[in-house]
């Protein structure tokens, strides 16, 4: 059983909590696994992923990261012991990868800190809302890393080159109110349990709607990404010629015509 997070199903919406306010080097094995399983159940057709804790998350657990890999960073300087480091590297970034390729929307409910390796997890989700008192920073720079867990990489399309290089530079802490002027956050609520509420809904909501063509939604918006506007046109084309026929697009259809609520089975 994973130590560091878990996961609760119920009504098509998956809730993944982090168990612990830190991430220990474990941490990253269990959420790559865990949403490696997310990734596979077509049952699935939201994620919410919230902390436990006092804060969503302080980063990585420095003192754990030493104990466990404190060899990679420091001593030789020869290819072995940098390979090594490397592949370690790369290891830890598969689990916010694996984030980011969840086939349908994942949520980040944000509450407390969200520095560091958080700001990297959420930045691998699709919609991020927060408390008014949360907290966020790019904070490697003030302890000597260069962030390199994703936060340089999808940051700028989410806030801009100006926002990322100004948090990422400084290592400064930035509130609420400015992360979501800078467009990090969608929207801000009071407390905990009105922002635990309000991320529930909102993936309801979206559990609600047909399941493939959400999915298929992600997947467009997913490949326009430094595309031009007719590349991304082309290939949702050719998305909608393959799956536009559906089971679901039938109820839809019948819905409208009976004035009811459509029941969509993803099929």
């Amino acid at each position: 059983m994973p130590d560091t997070v878990s996961l609760r199903t119920e009504d098509h919406v998956a809730t993944v909590t982090l168990e612990r306010s830190t991430m220990p080097p474990v941490f990253f094995a269990e959420i790559e696994a865990l949403f490696r399983e997310i990734n596979a159940d077509s049952n699935v057709r939201a994620v919410v992923i919230r902390g436990a804790g006092k804060a969503f998350s302080y980063g990585l657990d420095l003192p754990a990261a030493a104990q466990e890999m404190g060899q990679h960073f420091q001593g030789s300087t020869t290819a072995g012991p940098r390979m090594e480091l490397l592949g370690i590297i790369r290891r830890l970034q598969g689990a916010f990868d694996a984030i980011a390729a969840c086939p349908v929307p994942v949520i980040a409910a944000v509450h407390g800190w969200c520095v560091g390796g958080g700001v990297d997890l959420i930045a691998a989700c699709d919609i991020r809302l927060a408390t008014d008192g949360a907290k966020f920073s790019v904070r490697e720079t003030r302890i000597a890393i260069v962030a390199d867990l994703g936060s340089l990489q999808r940051l700028p399309r989410l806030i801009g080159q100006g926002n990322t290089r100004e948090l990422a530079f400084t290592g400064t802490d930035v509130g609420a109110a400015r992360a979501k002027q800078m467009g990090l956050v969608n929207e801000t609520f009071a407390n905990e349990e009105a922002l635990f509420a309000a991320a529930k809904s909102m993936a309801t909501e979206i559990a609600a709607n047909p399941p493939l063509t959400v999915r298929g939604v992600k997947q467009v918006l997913d490949f326009g990404e430094g595309k031009s506007v007719a590349e991304g046109l082309a290939y949702v084309a050719a998305w909608n010629s393959a799956f536009l026929a559906s089971e679901d697009l039938g109820e839809a259809m019948m819905a409208f015509v009976e004035k009811r609520a459509p029941v969509f089975k993803g099929r």
